[in-house]
């Protein structure tokens, strides 16, 4: 294959799941809908994808059925078109300005839909889902568009896409090209999926291909299910010329690629700065020391390294670097292995540096800080001004309430990037790979010069550092000839590039508006506030310009008129890296329970973009037990209080206005209320001594605490502040999950009995008692029970405000939906069990 420069056929996977039902779950439904054909066209010109997805499904039902479409596709793409045809009638999503779309979305709220399209799926794909109503014996036709730039990371490009057709398809016909003008080096496909009889249907050539019938699909001879279910992943790389760099030109744009082979390895003064705060216990700190050890055991004697440990204080190992020597390395894994969680989180005093030149700072923070300076703004301004330009910080995020946002910015800021760690059994390996990554650096500020009068639009031509393995990309549309002028550290080139050379397609111009915009929306997190306000309007603009869903930019896909005459339009966003965060954190687990209001208890199921939500009533001064878990000892309750008197309706709300809090076997009591948080450590002979920080509490703002229990869960306590002369209300508290998988499967509780999972299924909505609020019925515990379509207020992000979640009402206390009765969960005292 090393000499290979025709163009590439590969087959590029995506996962595909048709079934008919409200929310898709469970196999009964599939037999209704006849999937008739899947195919991809993907093809990759010059490290540039484009993806089309088309599936065409049969509702064989004799009523109309909702019928589901969903794919995965990587973070890193814009999608750029979908449309559904429906009896001949194609319906196409318009590409608009997220603030204009904004109305449509709350109005599709409102009416009790399901708005948003995509969604996380893991850690490197979105979830494309969308759902229409087909008559019977209709067919529905889905086509995808989406784009994106391949990255080279550890000298290779990946292709990773997630298939999971569910059933055996028709016709599975997958074809992608991938052409690259200089040639193939390598190419490896492998997948989580490929039995020793699937194996032989794979061709490694210049024509890669993976067609299987229907019959190769089926885990058995008679069985529907289907062996395609997993990752399908392609790695390949470019043969490289010993000159400089590549460029490709087509009808007035180009694209400058530029990774030069063989150049040697440039050594390296790199500091760890180690975030020990409480707020690190348990896995994360042995995680962070795991990585650190076998990172440490990966430097080169030529190095020079030191490492910082900060909580509220900050503790250098040594006050200058070290040599990577045998010795000063055995000494640092020795200081490493007694790597201990302790105090508060002072990002702000992190900042101070060893004596000697540093070119790379990694951070491993997991949190906000709570202990010195704790505004943002300042604080990375603080960083910025102490590393002056002359190092690069690299900021990694642990667990699911960093701030992302804050890393993320502070990192471009100082020529370098964030990367979120996730919670997972092979966290030490992501660490590794991310070092993995970063610490070969072979040129550091890397400039590509262009005659101003030949090239306009330029995307950014100066780069802080190129690493072993990854490639620096640029692009230009340009007017004839031009030279192209380079200064790489102490190197200096020039080459001349001629004629076009023409590809097929426009995919240099896309290219080209691809990295301007990911390069703006840079810009407008971490430039100067004029930059900011030119780069979003820029990147806007651009967005548009070309059909990209931006996080600027939604796609509005208005679905066929429903029987009420009215349209159901539906929203495409994409996510941000701090968006992920936000709804990552209720993704470890199967769903995201929590209470408040009057009491309002919702249980959020991310997997399937769907909630549930029920009301608790009873006479104020009754105390719940919400989680309880004879396994760990984990014990929470909560006491409702009442209005001050009653009010003119006549009907008296009531609200969570204590918690109480146990961890058995760490030995802790707490107590939460609207006025004071108490904390006291129980006793018993048997307990070993309790440090501290096995509960870690972090306050934000006066309205949030967050409980973190060592080695188990995490919850969230809300206050809801009420105007203290209010003649009926009172203060009152929300309780909500944000970690509980590692619960042990005999938890319960009003809340707990949720947290690993509920199968249930929703069908026949037909009009409610109130018009934007339908009913349903929920096939759900073996029970058959009657559900509205409403909403939840979710206030994680916005305290005061909150944001309507939708939600399926369970009426009568949850009846059905709860084990049992809701008196059944009814104890004696804020920390009783009985």
């Amino acid at each position: 294959l090393n000499s290979i420069s025709s163009p590439y056929h590969v087959i590029c996977l995506l996962p595909i799941f048709i079934c008919v039902s409200v929310f898709p779950s469970h196999h009964l439904f599939l037999s209704q809908v006849e999937v008739h054909s899947v195919t991809v066209d993907c093809k990759v010109t010059s490290r540039f994808a484009h993806t089309v997805m088309t599936s065409r499904a049969l509702n064989k039902a004799n009523s109309s059925q909702e019928i589901f479409f969903e794919v995965e596709l990587p973070k890193t793409a814009f999608i750029t078109n979908f449309s559904m045809e429906i009896e001949g009638q194609v319906y196409v999503g318009e590409v608009k300005e997220k603030e204009k779309a904004k109305k449509q979305y709350e109005k599709a709220v409102s009416s009790g839909q399901t708005a948003g399209l995509v969604k996380v799926s893991g850690r490197k794909m979105e979830k494309f889902s969308v759902s229409v109503n087909v008559a019977a014996k209709s067919n529905v036709t889905f086509v995808l568009t989406y784009e994106e730039l391949l990255q080279r990371k550890l000298g290779q490009y990946e292709i990773l896409t997630r298939v999971k057709p569910k059933t055996p398809v028709n016709e599975f016909q997958i074809v992608a090209d991938i052409y690259e003008p200089q040639g193939i080096a390598f190419i490896d496909v492998h997948a989580t999926f490929l039995s020793n009889d699937l194996l032989p249907l794979v061709e490694k050539t210049a024509h890669i291909s993976f067609s299987p019938t229907m019959e190769q699909q089926r885990t058995c001879p008679s069985c529907d299910g289907t062996l395609i279910d997993g990752d399908f992943i392609i790695k390949y790389d470019v043969n490289r010329a010993k000159n400089l760099g590549d460029i490709q030109i087509v009808n007035g744009y180009f694209v400058h690629f530029f990774a030069p082979p063989d150049l040697p390895r440039v050594p390296k003064n790199v500091v760890f700065v180690i975030d020990r705060s409480g707020s690190m216990s348990g896995k994360k700190i042995a995680q962070t020391r795991e990585a650190l050890l076998e990172i440490l055991k990966d430097l080169h004697e030529e190095d020079f390294f030191a490492l910082i440990e900060f909580d509220h204080m900050v503790s250098p190992w040594r006050q200058s670097l070290s040599k990577a020597t045998k010795d000063n390395v055995a000494e640092a894994m020795k200081h490493v292995h007694k790597l201990r969680d302790m105090g508060a989180t002072n990002i702000n005093d992190a900042k101070r540096l060893p004596d000697r030149s540093v070119d790379m700072i990694i951070l491993l923070t997991d949190g906000m800080p709570n202990s010195g300076e704790s505004n943002l703004g300042k604080i990375q301004e603080n960083v910025q001004s102490a590393i002056g330009g002359n190092m690069s910080l690299f900021c990694l995020g642990f667990g699911n309430d960093v701030d992302y946002s804050f890393l993320d910015v502070m990192s471009k800021q100082n020529k370098g990037l964030a990367r979120r760690i996730y919670e997972a059994s092979d966290a030490t390996m992501q660490l590794q790979g991310f070092y993995e990554e970063v610490s070969s650096p072979l040129l550091s500020e890397v400039d590509l010069r262009y005659p101003d009068n030949a090239v306009e639009f330029l995307t950014t031509n100066h780069f802080s550092q190129l690493f072993n393995g990854s490639e620096i990309v640029g692009g230009r549309s340009f007017e004839d000839d031009f030279k192209v002028q380079g200064q790489a550290s102490a190197s200096n080139w020039d080459v001349i590039y001629p004629d076009e050379e023409y590809i097929f397609g426009d995919f240099t111009e896309r290219l080209w508006a691809y990295l301007t915009i990911q390069q703006l929306l840079e810009k407008s997190k971490s430039g100067s506030p004029d930059e900011k306000v030119n780069a979003t309007a820029k990147a806007l603009e651009m967005s548009l310009q070309y059909s990209f869903v931006t996080p600027l930019t939604s796609m509005v896909v208005t679905k066929p008129e429903t029987e009420d005459g009215t349209d159901s339009p539906l929203i495409a966003d994409k996510l941000t890296e701090a968006h992920q965060l936000a709804i990552h954190f209720v993704y470890c687990c199967l769903v995201s329970p929590a209470v408040d209001g009057d009491p309002h208890f919702m249980i959020e199921l991310p997997d399937r973009g769907d909630a549930l939500c029920f009301n608790i009533n009873d006479k104020p001064g009754t105390i719940f037990t919400l989680v309880r878990d004879p396994e760990s000892g984990i014990l929470v309750n909560g006491q409702i209080i009442g209005d001050k008197k009653i009010p003119p309706d006549g009907k008296i709300n009531t609200y969570f206005w204590r918690f109480g809090i146990i961890h058995q076997t760490l030995g802790v009591r707490l107590e939460v209320s609207t006025r004071e948080i108490s904390r006291n450590n129980m006793s018993h002979p048997q307990l070993p001594f309790l440090s501290p920080f096995s509960v870690d509490l972090l306050v934000t703002k006066d309205r949030s605490l967050t409980v973190t229990l060592k080695d188990s869960v995490k919850f969230v306590i809300l206050l809801h502040k009420v105007w203290e002369k209010h003649p009926y209300h009172r203060d009152y508290l929300g309780f909500y999950t944000l970690d509980s998988h590692l619960l042990s499967p005999s938890v319960h509780g009003l809340l707990g009995q949720f947290y690993h999972g509920i199968e249930y299924e929703v069908t026949d909505l037909r009009p409610g008692e109130v018009p934007e609020k339908p009913d349903a019925t929920m096939y759900v515990k073996g029970q058959e029970l009657n559900v509205t379509r409403g909403w939840q207020r979710d206030f994680r992000r916005d305290v005061k405000n909150g944001e309507n979640v939708p939600c399926w009402f369970i009426h009568s206390n949850g009846t059905g939906l709860i084990d049992g009765d809701e008196t059944d969960y009814i104890v004696s005292g804020l920390f009783k069990t009985v």
